[in-house]
């Protein structure tokens, strides 16, 4: 493998919903996954345990990825790909049900202020999430050195009734043979002895409330309205929309220098997707306006893209009252926006 095309990484974003794995790996394998892989020593490792087995490694963070995508070329390992994404997105939008045969979860962020502790990764619904794309027998392996977050992970696997122990324990605090992460080092060398969490998922069938997300068709609504461009601009203001488990944030307004048109810098966040995204206000030489989205990375065209042009609508129709809807194809619940006739 060439050292700098190992830097390649994937979004999820840019993948299938679901992701055809045998394709990105090309070959067939057993799917085993780590959720924040750090400096990847523990996703190295566990690639060479595993050469039969297609291993993808999750993270945020961009230096973690670069560091581990060399240890990844150089050890000459063709059997990992690299993730920017969260667990949740990974999990939802490119697992189908019954699809992963392991996942290991070293040292999550604790979190540690209460304040913040909503923001664990390992709760019940996570681990629901997780029931629902492990296949019966699939193992599951956590390791923290927190205290508090290890009483909150020992109570959800105990409650779980898709999860039991491999141990007579709930956890042990020796794990030999196991490579030390750079966070276990780092325990150990301030004197905190890690928990290990040994549990396989098993037979118990796990409802699926988690959706695989869709792409509806790319969306546009035509509008007329006493008002150009840069009126409209003018008329901006940030803003955010909720609207059951979508919330929406109309960042910015940037006008073009070249034809005038608008882009609404937007952040949509919906279940597990999460995409920052332009939306477009462009004109026609017949005057009318068009509302889309942008061409702009990699943007896709979900349920909550169409409930942002459906909200920018409704705006301007605030502003504008006398606005008039020549055409629109967003799809489900905002497909009908009123239509007023001239």
């Amino acid at each position: 493998m060439d050292l700098m095309e190992s830097l390649d990484w994937y979004k999820v974003e840019q993948l299938s919903w679901p992701a055809d794995w045998s394709a990105i790996f090309g070959r067939e394998g057993p799917l085993l996954m780590e959720i924040g892989f750090g400096s990847g020593l523990f996703l190295v490792d566990m690639a060479r345990r595993n050469p039969k087995a297609n291993i993808i490694g999750l993270e945020i963070a961009l230096p973690s990825i670069r560091n581990a995508a060399e240890k990844v070329a150089r050890g000459g390992l063709t059997n990992v790909r690299l993730f920017q994404a969260s667990a949740e997105s990974t999990l939802q939008a490119l697992c189908v049900p019954d699809s992963v045969a392991g996942v290991v979860i070293n040292f999550p962020d604790p979190w540690p202020k209460k304040n913040h502790r909503d923001r664990r990764l390992i709760d019940d619904e996570f681990l629901c999430l997780l029931a629902s794309r492990m296949f019966a027998g699939a193992r599951l392996e956590i390791a923290t050195d927190h205290v508090d977050y290890a009483g909150q992970i020992t109570a959800v696997l105990q409650r779980s009734p898709h999860f039991e122990s491999d141990l007579d324990v709930a956890f042990t605090r020796v794990d030999e043979g196991r490579v030390q992460t750079k966070y276990q080092q780092v325990a150990l060398a301030e004197g905190r002895v890690p928990y290990f969490y040994k549990w396989r998922r098993n037979e118990v069938p796990a409802e699926d409330h988690f959706p695989i997300p869709k792409e509806l068709p790319m969306p546009h609504v035509i509008i007329r309205l006493p008002a150009d461009t840069s009126e409209i601009g003018r008329y901006f203001r940030p803003a955010v929309v909720e609207q059951e488990s979508t919330y929406i944030r109309f960042v910015e307004a940037f006008q073009s220098f070249h034809d005038g048109k608008l882009l609404i810098e937007t952040y949509i966040n919906e279940g597990p997707i999460l995409q920052r995204i332009g939306l477009e206000i462009r004109a026609r030489a017949t005057g009318e306006i068009v509302i889309g989205l942008a061409e702009i990375g990699f943007p896709r065209p979900t349920r909550g893209v169409h409930l942002a042009i459906a909200a920018l609508v409704q705006w301007l129709r605030r502003e504008f009252p006398s606005l008039v809807v020549v055409q629109s194809n967003l799809q489900g619940e905002y497909a009908d926006i009123p239509h007023k006739r001239d």
